[in-house]
């Protein structure tokens, strides 16, 4: 199985951001927990701050890949093209967010993801994406 995650913006400050909302460690070593977690399983990881490079990941991998775990963070609530490119993959997305945005600002409980992709999961601390691996095997 082959599975990519892909972080959006600000995601690259984990262990440095709001350690009281998104825990103290980064996600690069949380990253190699869940490749020693799920050996069986061929992950790969991709960030990027700017709406457009992950929108190209997503058309890049949304083809060839078993599946996509996809938190946009702020872009999930802004960003109908990530919301179009998620629609237009035959990859399933499965949604992730490390705080629950339902106990959040008002604006983080709309996804212009949730709609097309397989599931959410929210507020499990960066155990979302443990989380999201097992909904693919």
């Amino acid at each position: 199985m082959k599975l990519i995650i892909i972080n959006g913006p600000n995601l690259n400050l984990l262990g440095k951001r709001e350690p009281e909302i998104y825990g103290a460690s980064s996600f690069e070593t949380y990253f190699e927990t869940l490749k020693n977690t799920f050996q069986n399983v061929t992950l790969s990881y991709y960030q990027s701050n700017i709406e457009g490079e992950i929108i190209d990941k997503l058309h890049e991998v949304g083809f060839d890949y078993d599946g996509v775990i996809l938190n946009a963070a702020a872009y999930t609530h802004t960003s109908v093209g990530i919301g179009d490119a998620v629609k237009a993959i035959e990859s399933p997305v499965i949604e992730v967010h490390i705080s629950n945005v339902h106990s959040r600002e008002e604006f983080r409980h709309t996804s212009f993801i949730a709609p097309n992709a397989k599931g959410v999961i929210s507020g499990f601390g960066l155990q979302s994406y443990d989380l999201a691996i097992q909904s693919f095997l």
